[in-house]
């Protein structure tokens, strides 16, 4: 009797558990998201021009409205949560928001983690260089005797390094080679493609954007795995904003072009 009750009990309890793993799979988070009605947005908030607080002290920036609009495609409003980059990735894999959006490249390690959106932005490093310039800088074979400028401990530190015949000056910041480059000290600095205009707009220096130099990479929205309602949403949302114009429209007052599409790069 106890042996059968035993295996009634274990029976139920399994019958149980299937049927709340069966009622959990069913809930995907775009469910979870229209039932609340806000997507739960996390950025840096320290991150100009992506993310940051204006002069008012709103959160403002291309990523804050891209979420926006996504958040409207949806249907639901967003809330925005700031957080450190450190945590961020642990925030989102506890649950505390539903997405990222904050430039996060979609390396294979993080999509072992998360899932993610299609790529909506795509950025490489590219050169800065003085706006009366003349001189080619338009290939790698052209930077050969140049002097460029980098900020200490960046990844285009050692793509400089790369560059053959190159001089590659270390600075502590944008703030330093920018004004070294207007100076002519150097005859180039190296930065991300998407940073370039908000840095000479706001350096108010005589410089201007030039080649991109190496491959492009990706950038896309991520978020916890086993959601195929709300990835394809995701999707959908970006894709719908990409044919009425609305993803460009935001990325040009932000960025003087369409970010979702490559630069050629130089060879």
């Amino acid at each position: 009797m106890h042996n059968r009750r035993s295996h009634l009990l274990a029976s139920a309890a399994l019958g149980l558990a299937l049927l709340a793993g069966t009622a959990h799979a069913a809930t995907d988070l775009l469910d979870e998201v229209k039932q609340r009605g806000t997507l739960r947005v996390a950025v840096e908030g320290t991150y100009p021009p992506f993310n940051f607080r204006d002069a008012q002290g709103q959160l403002t920036g291309f990523d804050v409205e891209i979420a926006a609009a996504i958040a409207g495609k949806l249907g639901v409003k967003p809330v925005f949560t700031t957080t450190e980059w450190s945590g961020i990735l642990a925030g989102l894999q506890a649950g505390k928001y539903d997405v990222i959006v904050n430039q996060v490249a979609a390396t294979d390690a993080r999509r072992q983690t998360f899932d993610f959106s299609g790529p909506y932005v795509s950025s490489s490093a590219q050169l800065i260089i003085r706006a009366n310039e003349t001189r080619p800088m338009g290939t790698l074979a052209d930077l050969k005797g140049k002097r460029i400028g980098v900020g200490q401990g960046s990844n285009y530190a050692d793509l400089a390094r790369g560059i053959e015949g190159a001089e590659v000056k270390v600075y502590p910041g944008a703030p330093e080679y920018l004004q070294d480059l207007a100076t002519g000290r150097i005859d180039a600095a190296l930065n991300d493609s998407l940073l370039i205009p908000y840095l000479t707009q706001t350096s108010k220096l005589p410089l201007k954007a030039g080649a991109p130099i190496g491959p492009s990479t990706s950038n896309a929205i991520p978020f916890r795995k086993g959601n195929p309602k709300f990835q394809e949403a995701i999707d959908k949302a970006l894709a719908d904003l990409k044919a009425d114009g609305s993803f460009e429209k935001i990325s040009t007052k932000w960025f003087a072009r369409d970010v979702s599409k490559p630069l050629a790069a130089a060879k």
